[in-house]
């Protein structure tokens, strides 16, 4: 079923509901009852009949934005029935169709007027209460409008853009870079991305509480998609395997640089990229990073280090000598300096050896499984090939209408894309696949698939190791840095760690997705938006006060 059509299917449910429950009240305020179950007309008579913006019936239809507004409507409608007790208005909230049902159903329930004049100063009071109640309500809704339909705030916790990106920025994703993703989980708490809350490391992640409604749901559809996402684009996608969230737009968001697009093919060779056998571009604002160790005579003194050279991820180890020293994302300037330590004794780049699988399986295909060969903690996409993070593939990128062998050998890099991304059931038996029950040797593929990997290549968790990533995972592109600090978040991937925090004021406001070294910096529009705001609000109060004199 398509997206608008399940849309307007829960219009309808709603409608029905909402009819149902208060077809009385609308008779009682001199209005056909039938009324009740015409979708947006009944929040317009509603909002007709309390003197509140037009505009906000609009926003009663809009996902997650709209369960808020339907809310607010059913407070005005109850209120407008003298129904406005602390208990009241709890009930309106947890139980609406079934309140509204039990007032709509009762006794005659009168309507409540009042007149400004006729107010108590305790009325009066109460008013301002509501009034203030009212403001705050619309900054949540206009703020909800924003996260959900426009821009979303990111933070960067790992190191694995580095240098582009640095841990502790914090980033505003423009949603529209690539066709706006419309909401599939559209009764959700707002600005909360999964769950309400982390249950620790002893509980499931499962079993955490969602910040959704999983039941209600809607199929994937993307609007005004003037562009797709091309190489060298930095993007922000939700994790294609986080298997504790079903729904895709509620997936954990991580950023990459994408390598490679649909119909691409991706050759890694001792640590550098090549695409259709040419060699990556470095951008402006890239570096280029790479694993070292290091064999020292005596101690190192880290903390100066990091303060000169801003992220060095590494891990000490004491030897009978000396010491040994794992830095990950080292430029090549950088491990220059390092080596002219004098306690260094030895630096030398690591790369893996070529053909040694960071997790390697043999397809056994009698008994429908796959057996492990090498027992480590680090797995490689597809898991049958001895690739690994420095020597990785040639593996082309699926791209929409791709026709694909299917075998034993080929399965585990396409098996993701057919059961999961694509929504089929996937079956290996006896040697044989199938398909939706149909036994198959070829599968087409459906979407545009991307290879996103991390800047710092030996700290990133990317698609070496979780694989490819469907068009419909794609959740925009970072505009600019709104914040920036050092020190906030802790780097497991290394065992320095610096103390205190930092503003970096110099990468404040500054644009991120442009691959220039040196950044377009916007705090002009920032100092323009919060002098809009705050002379708005000014003039906005002074011509109100001023009305109500005259």
């Amino acid at each position: 079923m398509s997206y608008f059509l399940t849309y307007t299917v829960y219009v309808l449910i709603l409608s029905l509901l909402m009819g149902i429950s208060t077809w009385k009240l609308y008779k009682k305020m001199g209005y056909n009852p039938l009324f009740a179950f015409v979708p947006f007309y009944n929040y317009y008579i509603i909002q007709k009949e309390t003197g509140h913006p037009k505009w906000w019936v609009v926003m009663a239809y809009l996902p997650i934005v709209g369960p808020i507004m339907m809310t607010v409507f059913h407070l005005f409608l109850m209120k407008h029935f003298g129904k406005s007790s602390f208990s009241q208005r709890l009930l309106t909230v947890i139980l609406p169709f079934i309140y509204m049902a039990y007032i709509n159903y009762s006794k005659d329930p009168e309507v409540e007027t009042e007149e400004e004049f006729y107010l108590t100063e305790e009325e009066k009071g109460e008013k301002k209460k509501e009034s203030f109640v009212g403001s705050i309500t619309f900054a949540v809704v206009f703020a909800t409008i924003v996260h959900v339909f426009m821009t979303q705030p990111f933070g960067i916790p790992t190191g694995s853009m580095e240098r582009t990106l640095l841990v502790g920025d914090f980033l505003f994703v423009n949603k529209w870079s690539y066709g706006f993703r419309m909401p599939m989980r559209p009764v959700a708490i707002p600005f909360l991305q999964g769950t309400i809350m982390d249950t620790g490391e002893k509980g499931n992640p499962k079993d955490d509480p969602k910040s959704y409604l999983e039941a209600v749901k809607l199929p994937y559809a993307r609007i005004f998609q003037f562009s797709k996402p091309e190489k060298n684009d930095i993007v922000v996608f939700n994790y294609p395997q986080d298997s504790v969230h079903k729904a895709i737009d509620r997936k954990d968001p991580y950023v990459k640089r994408c390598v490679a697009v649909a119909g691409d093919v991706l050759e890694i060779k001792a640590g550098r990229i090549f695409v259709n056998g040419k060699p990556e571009t470095i951008l402006g604002d890239q570096q280029k990073q790479h694993k070292f160790i290091a064999t020292t005579g005596s101690q190192l003194d880290i903390p100066a280090l990091y303060r000169k050279y801003g992220f060095l991820p590494v891990q000490e180890v004491q030897t009978e000598s000396g010491y040994l020293y794992d830095f990950q994302g080292l430029t090549d300037q950088t491990a220059k300096e390092i080596k002219e330590l004098p306690q260094v004794v030895d630096l030398k780049e690591h790369i893996w050896p070529k053909d040694s699988a960071a997790l390697s399986y043999k397809v056994n295909a009698a008994r429908d499984s796959y057996t492990k060969n090498l027992d480590t903690t680090q797995s490689i996409f597809p898991v049958n090939k001895k690739w690994n993070q420095d020597w990785y593939g040639p593996l082309r990128i699926p791209k929409k209408g791709d026709v694909v062998k299917l075998n034993q050998e080929t399965l585990p890099e396409y098996q993701w894309i057919i059961s999961e991304y694509e929504d089929n059931k996937l079956e290996n038996r006896d040697g044989k696949i199938y398909v939706n029950g149909q036994e198959t040797t070829q599968y087409t593929i459906k979407q545009d698939y991307y290879m996103m990997i991390g800047d710092n290549r030996d700290a990133s968790l990317d698609a070496r190791f979780f694989g490819f990533v469907p068009e419909e995972n794609i959740v925009g592109s970072p505009m600019f840095t709104w914040m920036s600090v050092e020190g906030l978040f802790a780097d497991n991937s290394s065992s320095y760690q610096p103390e205190g925090k930092r503003i970096r004021w110099d990468r404040m406001f500054k644009a991120t997705n442009t691959g220039e070294a040196n950044k377009t910096s916007y705090w002009w529009v920032a100092a323009i938006l919060l002098l809009l705001f705050f002379g708005w609000d000014y003039f906005a109060k002074f011509f109100r006060k001023k009305s109500k004199e005259d």
